[in-house]
């Protein structure tokens, strides 16, 4: 089987013009994108469990890799939420999987946001990791419009080896990245 586009694009491309543009000594410096994760927090929850298991099923289906339930570690009267309740979803990718994510995120996903003008470039937390939020699952080709009784979003981080926020722009901008100009 062949490696997935993005990947390929990474090594022959991105590492080489990070290398120029950082001058880093190693090429074992350049960042890369150690992992993604994707979270989905499902708020209405705690008035109907099965919300959970679709949400579950709907992060499977999107990342092609099984996602787990997520349970709440504290408890909330006023959420009326108990320890122990599951609210929501998640699911981790690495190597090949996350790559494909990737590619499909760049080349299908975000082309079909509504009013889309780039992804914004304020979603670094200082570290290097870079989260995006997405308003709308049904963005993803995946999922089935006839399947959706309720449009839900989601948080999808890159977590990258990059020391600085600069780095991680740069590399995920080489990868394709839309930023807002």
């Amino acid at each position: 089987m062949n490696s997935p586009r993005v990947k390929e694009k990474y090594l022959k491309e991105v590492v080489p013009a990070l290398m120029e543009k950082f001058q880093y000594k190693s090429i074992m410096q350049v960042p890369k994108i150690t992992k993604v994760a994707i979270n989905k927090g499902i708020g209405a929850a705690t008035a109907d469990k099965k919300l959970v298991d679709v949400g579950v099923e709907e992060l499977t289906t999107i990342s092609g890799q099984k996602a787990v339930e997520t349970i709440a570690k504290k408890s909330v009267s006023n959420f009326k939420l108990r320890e122990g309740m599951p609210i929501g979803a998640r699911v981790t990718l690495r190597g090949d999987k996350m790559y494909e994510f990737i590619d499909r995120l760049i080349a299908v996903a975000l082309p079909r946001v509504r009013d889309f003008r780039g992804i914004n470039e304020k979603g670094f937390d200082g570290r290097g990791n870079y989260t995006l939020g997405v308003k709308e699952q049904i963005i993803f080709p995946e999922i089935s419009l006839d399947k959706i009784n309720r449009i839900s979003g989601m948080d999808i981080t890159f977590v990258t080896s990059a020391n600085t926020d600069e780095e991680s722009y740069e590399l995920l901008k080489a990868l394709g990245m839309p930023f807002r100009k």
